[in-house]
């Protein structure tokens, strides 16, 4: 089962629409679902779209990008119906006020994949510079946790809490990068270091900082660092599980702010 949610790229969506509702609980908006269900459907067919193009390049395939391009058929039109799908939620609920920030995120995201999927190739020794710095990663975690937002913030706009959600949704960016970080590195034998447990740890004080004058946040930033603490303790027992299991669990970890729901 854990498999199959990983290899079908529903594990993205899933943490998508909780971190999505996490960020609405602590701004204390009441959502919809239709929100959530539409940043749910964007996140699988961006993912879809990714994995199918990278399968098309023939670029370092795993076992996602196999089941993608066997299963092409299938999912070409699944995710072509939840494009239309989404279209057309954006087009009947989305409010005129929300679509610039909405637009921002989509117009970013399309930028990334012209710059990964596109023909332009950096020289040498930038390609090193920033694959050391770990941009890809950097610009992932961003635009996922900036997609995240979105939901509460497209409510109002206008008055939407941004000082209750701007310190969790940055902690959430990073602890997303280090969630692509770790496969980017497991999957080419290497192991984290101890940049998770640093995560883990600045989360923690920072929850602790934030306690007393916004609890929500500081709550939600607390269960970000679980989330980076389980990253590593994953860095740690790499070599016990299969690839496809490991990038699952990786995945599977981001879901802690389920603990979350019942609590006021």
């Amino acid at each position: 089962m854990l498999r199959s949610w990983h290899l079908a790229s529903l594990d993205a969506p899933t943490v998508g629409v909780v971190w999505g509702w996490a960020f609405a609980w602590t701004a204390h908006i009441q959502l919809a679902g239709w929100p959530l269900a539409l940043l749910g459907l964007v996140v699988w067919v961006v993912y879809v779209g990714d994995r199918l193009l990278d399968a098309r390049a023939g670029r370092e395939l795993r076992e996602r990008h196999h089941f993608h391009w066997r299963h092409r058929r299938v999912l070409i039109p699944l995710a072509g119906g939840a494009g239309f799908a989404a279209a057309a939620m954006v087009r009947r609920w989305v409010p005129v006020i929300a679509l610039p920030q909405d637009s921002a995120v989509a117009l970013a995201t399309l930028a990334y994949f012209s710059g990964v999927h596109g023909r332009l190739r950096l020289p040498a020794a930038v390609a090193r510079l920033t694959a050391l710095v770990g941009w890809r990663e950097c610009l992932v975690g961003t635009l996922f946790a900036a997609g995240c937002v979105l939901p509460a913030w497209s409510v109002d706009p206008l008055a939407f809490p941004v000082r209750l959600v701007i310190l969790p949704a940055g902690y959430f960016a990073a602890v997303a990068w280090l969630n692509v970080r770790a496969i980017t590195r497991w999957e080419s034998g290497r192991l984290l270091g101890r940049v998770a447990w640093a995560l883990a740890a600045v989360g923690m004080m920072l929850g602790l900082g934030l306690a007393m004058v916004l609890p929500r946040a500081a709550t939600l930033i607390a269960a970000a660092a679980v989330s980076a603490l389980l990253i590593g303790w994953l860095d740690r027992r790499r070599e016990r599980l299969d690839p496809v299991t490991l990038r699952a669990a990786v995945d599977l970890v981001l879901l802690t702010p389920v603990l979350l729901v019942g609590v006021r």
